[in-house]
């Protein structure tokens, strides 16, 4: 059984009120709070109390709590089904094609086709299922890169969930470092290079920055990309170029359009000659070489 939710509804600042209440009141139950709006145009507001099980008497304890000068007091209730949100929200994605990659969930295997280069994501906690143009841009260049250029060695640089590192993996059958800042994010790329194939040619540490000895003892890199925001890339430009190969090739995500030339410009200051900028969705995937 899911859990039983309490709500009652009112003008923003009379629910605010209810809502402070609550929240003194029920500090010792730990019962989950939430206010948000449910119509705009009229500005209501709803506040509402999650509890694990049925209980007798909850309403009202609920209702007394409310302050004595506020009218509505009548907590309606309604059972909350025990859904996995996770999976229900991956069951409407659809399956994104990017160059010869096709990244989908679990329910959607079926869409493979002979040729592609699937790569399985269930995201999990950790950020990217390759549906954002970021990842999706990312994708395209890197096909173009490995094809090119057949680096030896690789680095996903911010992994997230490891769509990027599967890719290289799958693609270029390269050892790659995928590392992130976030031990939940390393967790389900593990996880997600395991149900993939390609545990076996990725390493995946956390690491906060490139003081950490997985960079020494994996790089230099023929390869680097890393898929993040451009301000962390533009000061991460000096540490990148100490870390690729000469001759190497950087791929860089997470970047608006309207950013994409002072990114160019940072690494161009570490000399880095920019070799192709893709558009995809208002984001920039950059490649650049050393």
């Amino acid at each position: 059984m899911g859990q039983i939710r309490y709500h009652l509804r009112g003008p923003k600042a009379e629910t605010e009120r209810v809502y402070a209440a609550l929240e003194l009141g029920l500090e010792d139950e730990g019962w989950p709070l939430s206010i948000f709006e449910v119509d705009e145009k009229a500005a209501i507001f709803e506040v509402s109390a999650y509890v694990d099980e049925a209980e007798d008497g909850v309403a009202e304890r609920l209702a007394a709590l409310v302050p004595d000068d506020l009218e509505n007091r009548r907590f309606e209730v309604e059972a909350v089904p025990d859904i996995d949100w996770v999976t229900k929200s991956l069951e409407g994605l659809k399956p994104v094609r990017a160059g010869r990659f096709l990244v989908h969930g679990s329910h959607d295997r079926d869409k493979r086709r002979i040729g592609d280069l699937a790569i399985e994501i269930e995201a999990g906690l950790a950020f990217g299922t390759g549906h954002h143009g970021t990842t999706a841009g990312c994708l395209q260049v890197l096909s173009e890169v490995v094809r090119r250029e057949h680096p030896r060695n690789a680095l996903d640089l911010g992994t997230g969930s490891a769509v990027l590192a599967i890719a290289l993996a799958k693609m270029a059958h390269i050892p790659v470092l995928a590392t992130d800042i976030d031990p939940v994010a390393t967790e389900v790329a593990k996880e997600n290079a395991a149900i993939n194939g390609v545990a076996a040619w990725l390493t995946c540490v956390t690491a906060p920055g490139f003081h950490h000895p997985a960079f020494a003892a994996a790089g230099p890199f023929d390869l680097i990309v890393a898929n993040i925001l451009a301000r962390p890339l533009m000061r991460l430009a000096p540490q990148m170029a100490r870390h690729v190969t000469p001759g190497g090739s950087l791929v860089l995500s997470g970047i608006l359009d309207s950013q994409r030339d002072a990114v160019v410009a940072a690494y161009a200051g570490q000399r880095f000659r920019h070799v192709r900028t893709l558009h995809r969705e208002g984001w920039v995937a950059i490649h650049l070489k050393r």
